[in-house]
């Protein structure tokens, strides 16, 4: 590119954003630690980058692949084991950060609005599944920036979309009641896996 871009103006604008990315793609607990290592190799790199792709996208695919490396070492898996269990403070924050998005739209049942079990089903997803779902339902991305973030087909992208999003309907369908509550916000609650004794006769 001819005009330096500066950094400082590229963390303000993009911190908030690529941790919320980070929160949703590993957990709350780890996403801090993970974006602060995003940011130092984006000031080491920022005078290579050319603009041969966006910006956005080229900052979502460095968070992507340190996440990924992150999520491969023990000291992640041991760090998640022990706080599968977010505490409320970082369900909050979760809830919160989820609430950036437009309307409701008929393409899925994903939403930020729906309730946080919604969120849970996603983290249970495959990884490929779950990295696209994120990518293209909270943060809006379309399928071919998806695919230069991930450095993959535009076809694959498509393919795992289609494939996370009716792997997801199913177990939602499965395990969830879907209703508009109150103030008409797609919701859901779960249904209950308890088996009623028979009437008696």
């Amino acid at each position: 590119m001819n005009t330096k871009i500066d950094f400082n103006q590229v963390y303000e604008e993009f911190h908030l954003k690529i941790l919320h990315y980070l929160s949703r793609l590993t957990n709350p607990h780890e996403a801090e630690d993970i974006a602060q290592e995003v940011f130092e190799k984006v000031n080491r790199s920022l005078s290579n980058f050319k603009g041969e792709s966006k910006l956005s996208t080229w900052l979502y695919r460095i968070a992507t692949n340190t996440a990924i490396d992150r999520m491969r070492s023990p000291s992640f898996k041991r760090s998640f084991e022990s706080s599968s269990l977010e505490d409320s403070k970082g369900i909050e924050d979760r809830n919160t950060w989820l609430g950036h998005k437009k309307t409701l739209t008929d393409q899925t049942f994903i939403r930020e609005e729906m309730s946080e079990c919604v969120r849970e089903f996603i983290d249970k997803l495959p990884s490929d599944y779950k990295t696209v779902i994120i990518l293209s339902e909270l943060d809006e991305f379309k399928n071919r920036e998806i695919a230069d973030i991930l450095q993959v087909s535009l076809e694959t992208v498509k393919i795992r979309l289609h494939r996370a999003r009716a792997q997801l309907k199913a177990v939602l369908n499965d395990a969830c009641d879907f209703y508009h509550n109150e103030e008409n916000v797609l919701a859901c609650d779960r249904k209950s896996t308890q088996i009623l004794p028979k009437p008696p006769k």
